[in-house]
């Protein structure tokens, strides 16, 4: 069965057989999720005339605001929901199966920083906390758990007593992610050497001043604490993460692919590059949606590497993403 295949290959996908896998799963989802048949339906895609994966439809990321969107009759044990400011409607992404998530995000960590238990982690992350249903609580929740490290810890608004603890001598690198808000107010209050520490930045000002461009905030960051500054790029419509490094390009895992759409007509898609909205195929959501149609506009550098250059106009400011001005 394709759902069992694509899970299982979360790990071992080649680019050989994720276009095979896509194509199968996208005919799997469009029997099994009637919302995003009828969408396919609707701009006249159907499986007996999709043949390769920039004829895939990609399903705009909205619907998850206002549909239940599921490629499977079990009962969701679960949902994540994003964050939202006044006014707006948060999406949901209801999980089947939580197993799924935890094998992504737990295989691309490894493989790009290494097993969590060789770690410290500590998250900043005061707009997650204060809410329920956080996918990215939720993976930070289960990579201290395998890390292990006794000083591991989620951080509101103590800034006092993280710095406290970013003082405290360490034998293993800390790994402080947090949303780039409190990171800004963190470092301004306490400026400190952050030896042998990467700090992961998530996005997010939450109507805070001007969002800033993400250079100038890894630039101020690193004048305040020494420490290497990197990005995580997700959202709760997506199970896998793409991680950059100081270089600001975002790097996907196997079983994640990044197309591009033209702005002015969004159902040209190409795999070939260039400037454009963001488009995204994700094996891992293999019970909700994979072909998802974000509103970011992008740089595609390969089919797995991508640079966020900011929002489409008219998309609702997301938290988990900053603006280029």
């Amino acid at each position: 069965m394709i759902r069992q295949e694509i899970i299982s290959s979360i790990g071992n996908v080649s680019a050989e057989t994720f276009e095979p896998l896509a194509l199968r799963l996208f005919q799997y989802q469009w029997e099994r999720n009637e919302i995003y048949r009828k969408y396919a339906e609707a701009i006249h895609r159907n499986p007996n005339e999709v043949f390769t994966m920039e004829q895939i439809p990609f399903l705009p990321i909205s619907f998850f605001k206002s549909h239940t969107v599921l490629s499977s009759s079990e009962k969701p044990v679960k949902f994540f929901e994003s964050s939202s400011t006044s006014g707006q409607i948060p999406s949901k992404h209801w999980v089947v199966d939580l197993k799924v998530y935890e094998r992504s995000f737990l295989h691309h960590f490894i493989e790009r920083y290494g097993h969590p238990s060789q770690y410290r982690m500590l998250a900043l992350l005061p707009s997650y906390l204060e809410r329920q249903h956080s996918s990215l609580v939720y993976m930070m929740e289960y990579l201290m758990k395998v890390s292990g490290h006794s000083d591991n810890a989620f951080f509101l608004h103590d800034f006092e007593e993280l710095s406290k603890l970013m003082a405290k001598p360490c034998s293993v690198p800390t790994i402080l992610v947090g949303v780039t808000f409190a990171l800004l107010d963190f470092t301004e209050k306490f400026p400190m050497p952050m030896e042998n520490t990467i700090i992961m930045e998530t996005g997010g000002m939450k109507g805070r001043g001007k969002e800033p461009i993400r250079s100038e905030v890894h630039q101020l960051l690193t004048q305040r604490t020494g420490a290497v500054v990197y990005s995580e790029y997700g959202m709760t419509e997506l199970f896998s993460q793409a991680y950059s490094d100081a270089d600001e390009i975002f790097h996907c895992p196997a079983w994640m692919r990044v197309m591009i759409r033209e702005v002015d007509d969004p159902l040209s898609v190409s795999n070939r590059g260039g400037r454009g909205g963001l488009n995204i195929i994700d094996l891992a959501n293999v019970d909700s949606c994979a072909f998802i149609a974000t509103d970011d506009l992008a740089e595609g550098l390969s089919a797995d590497q991508f640079k966020v250059l900011g929002r489409l106009t008219t998309a609702e400011t997301r938290g988990c993403n900053l603006l280029y001005v």
